[in-house]
């Protein structure tokens, strides 16, 4: 019998290769660890619609609230079919995502997958990967809402939050004051345990949905058949330029992955789950996508980023519905953060249970299930982040972070058909091996249409996680020291 807290001793002896950065973590162990941290368990209470609710929470937000503004002008009346091939592009990954989290049911979503089928060494890469994909988009989407705020605020009192508490040092301001907040009550909720944090995620996620809904009934009213014509103004190319740009409106599809240790039926309901947010998620997308540049002509897009609320104010010849949206807008903008600082604090608690970062991320609350200081340390750095620091170019690096991650998932699944054919799977990718290959491809083509400033960015992240794993983890990882 194990103590609580304590982790199963491995469960098939590792192999031990020439070099210790190949070293694999096997897929039984992976399984047998699900729940386990120090000191307690997280708790299997999370259902598949709040699974779904989890990931459409992570994916549904700025994106389609800002992403026209920069599509529409590449695209035209066409982005609608840019959404749709960025849809498809994202499913290649999405369906990786799905087979591997119905039979790997673990927190570390493409981290632990990598760890089983590549090694140690491409492990912690992709979890440095994730590090900066989910904390510095908590905190780029923690700036984004402090701006929808301002809006709200100009639109219902007449008044905005001075410079100087809107915006980090060097970009005029001494501290950006919602962006704090906002990170700040997501700590607060996510602390309670994850079946309490997940009602209050659904119930943000169905209001920024019927925020969408509402917006497609209003826009659908001034929707004018002329400026659907030219359908292609700038052609195949500007339907593809405007794809690319679109595509990382649907990342956070793979939140769901991160609850594996916390579903009641993850081989299941994890499967389900990724692939249902997605199509709900793009059928949202090409609906207000539609009716937004059938009610404003595609020209107008360019240089706003409060397209959506335009339109509502154009078509009603009020302003009272734009701060309707607004006030959704933020309700959405929150419940990404929300979710993303979630997703967050599962992969630090794999990588803590591995032994690759310290122990304290796997600490597990007793009372509420909930790695508490995992989720005050984490909020707290995201929180500083968003408030102080001027993110730049390392905003933009998250979009590589992220689509490596996406690459090795692909990689991952085509190995472990290999390695492991008979393990029970409740869910296959369709065409097998073409579509985890096309879905390698994609994400391969849309890193290598990042600017050279983001890859710089991205290799200066590199570099420092480096210096971490071979100054402590791979010393203190679990492998290691069970070799000893």
């Amino acid at each position: 019998m194990l103590e609580t807290g304590q982790a199963p001793p491995l469960t098939s002896e590792p192999s031990k290769p020439a070099h210790p950065l190949l070293r694999r973590k096997p897929v039984e162990q992976l399984v047998a660890e699900g729940g386990q941290g120090e000191g307690g368990s997280l708790r299997r209470s999370l259902t598949m619609w709040q699974l779904t609710m989890i990931s459409i929470g992570a994916t549904l937000g700025t994106g389609i609230f800002v992403v026209l503004g920069e599509a529409a002008p590449k695209a035209g009346p066409a982005v609608t079919i840019s959404f749709v091939i960025a849809g498809l592009t994202a499913l290649f990954s999405a369906l990786s995502y799905a087979e591997l989290a119905g039979s790997v049911p673990v927190s570390g979503s493409s981290y632990s997958y990598s760890y089983a089928t590549m090694g140690e060494f491409v492990a912690w890469i992709c979890g440095w990967c994730l590090v900066l994909e989910y904390a510095v988009s908590v905190a780029a989407v923690a700036v984004g809402w402090g701006q929808y705020l301002n809006e709200l605020l100009d639109g219902t009192i007449g008044v905005t939050l001075p410079e100087k508490l809107a915006a980090p040092m060097g970009e005029g301001g001494w501290i950006n004051l919602p962006a704090l907040v906002v990170v700040l009550l997501a700590m607060v909720f996510l602390m309670r345990g994850a079946k309490e944090s997940a009602t209050i995620n659904s119930i943000m996620v169905g209001v920024k949905i019927v925020t969408l809904v509402l917006f497609i009934g209003i826009g659908v009213m001034g929707i004018k058949s002329g400026n659907y014509t030219p359908l292609a103004p700038l052609g195949v190319t500007g339907i593809s330029a405007a794809a690319s740009t679109l595509f990382f409106s649907y990342i956070g599809f793979d939140a769901a992955s991160t609850a594996g240790e916390e579903a009641k039926n993850p081989k299941k309901d994890l499967p389900r789950a990724i692939m249902l947010s997605l199509g709900i998620v793009t059928i949202l997308y090409v609906l207000v996508a539609f009716v937004a540049v059938g009610a404003m002509p595609w020209q107008d897009f360019a240089g706003t980023e409060a397209a959506l609320a335009q339109i509502m104010t154009n078509v009603t010849g009020t302003s009272v519905w734009g701060v309707v949206l607004a006030a959704g807008a933020v309700v959405a903008i929150a419940s990404v953060v929300f979710a993303v600082l979630y997703g967050q604090t599962r992969i630090l608690f794999a990588m803590s249970r591995d032994g690759l970062v310290p122990k304290i991320f796997a600490k597990v609350d007793a009372k509420t299930g909930a790695p508490r200081a995992n989720v005050v340390i984490v909020s707290l750095f995201c929180g500083a982040l968003a408030a102080f620091i001027p993110l730049g170019e390392l905003a933009n690096a998250t979009s590589i972070g992220t689509l490596f991650a996406f690459a090795l998932v692909n990689v991952a699944v085509v190995i472990l058909r290999r390695t492991k054919p008979d393990m029970p799977r409740t869910f296959k990718v369709a065409l097998f091996p073409v579509t985890p290959i096309l879905g390698f491809l994609a994400c391969a083509y849309m890193m290598y249409s990042l600017p050279g400033a983001t890859w710089v960015a991205f290799g200066v992240w590199m570099a420092v996680g480096l210096v971490v794993y071979f100054l402590y983890g791979i010393r203190r990882s679990r492998l290691a020291t069970a070799e000893k």
